[in-house]
């Protein structure tokens, strides 16, 4: 797992559209990242949940979640990604709670959600004004493009407070087995866990349950495994927990495995996060 992405800015908008797409191992960013799907085929993995996404479906991925896109590369991939700076938006309008989306989102694990139709429309509508300005170095253009974003943040907001907009549980194209054991992993991954003893918990070979979880996930069971450690031993270390402890904590028996490994991953050893 590693951190991916950069932000200049308050925000970044992408509209993307190819006919491959570009997988990405699991990751995390710093940022936090509305995607908008508008045509094509792909799963997201955030956390322990597997979420296919249908047309206009909105995606909602709090900063240091970590999430992976699992593509069909047979169909053509289009779609709108929003890198967010959410303390920004918090500090520069507080009091239209304008990330209070993403909270939600990460509060109850539930990332994805459905506009109805005329969310839709004015979803639409919205993107369409932002396009219209993209690119403009006019005086006063990157406030119209920022006041876009906002106007974004609200309706987006508007469809997460409905109740039935949720789309949190995973549809028959996800294996329950697999979502049974992403959602144990989840509950113990800073305990000992081996590909055993998980296969044996969904009666699987050890072969068969391997190969069906790198499908659903695009990840290794180890790798998987890891990523949740090494992403709580660094919250752990933001917090102000002993790099030692952190790593005890979040599973790891090796110092220097863990000491290797959080380096591969951000970029630094783990002592520097408390600089």
């Amino acid at each position: 797992m590693r951190r991916e992405g950069y932000l200049q800015g308050n925000h970044h908008y992408f509209h993307l559209k190819d006919n491959a797409g570009q997988e990405r191992d699991f990751h995390f960013h710093e940022f936090d990242k509305l995607v908008i799907l508008l045509s094509g085929k792909v799963t997201y993995a955030v956390e322990n949940q597997l979420y296919p996404l249908k047309p206009w479906d909105v995606l909602l991925v709090k900063h240091h979640c970590i999430h992976k896109a699992v593509i069909d590369r047979s169909e053509y991939y289009q779609r709108i990604i929003l890198y967010l700076d959410g303390q920004y938006f918090d500090r520069r309008l507080p009091e239209a709670h304008l990330m209070e989306s993403f909270d939600r989102a990460d509060k109850h694990s539930c990332y994805r959600f459905t506009p109805g139709d005329m969310e839709r429309r004015e979803l639409q509508d919205i993107l369409s004004r932002y396009e219209e300005i993209d690119g403009d170095d006019r005086p006063g253009s990157s406030t119209l493009r920022e006041l876009v974003v906002m106007s974004l943040l609200v309706h987006v907001g508007r469809i997460v407070s409905r109740e039935n907009a949720i789309s949190g549980t995973p549809d028959g194209n996800c294996d329950t087995k697999i979502r049974k054991v992403l959602s144990y992993i989840n509950e113990n991954f800073t305990q000992p866990l081996t590909v055993d003893m998980l296969a044996e918990q969904l009666y699987l070979s050890r072969y068969h349950f391997m190969r069906l979880f790198k499908r659903q996930t695009g990840s290794t069971v180890h790798a998987y495994i890891r990523q949740k450690r090494l992403l709580h031993a660094a919250r752990l270390i933001r917090a102000g927990t002993p790099v030692i402890r952190a790593a005890e904590e979040a599973g790891f028996s090796d110092y220097s495995t863990f000491h290797r490994a959080f380096r591969e991953t951000f970029g630094t050893a783990p002592g520097e996060l408390h600089k």
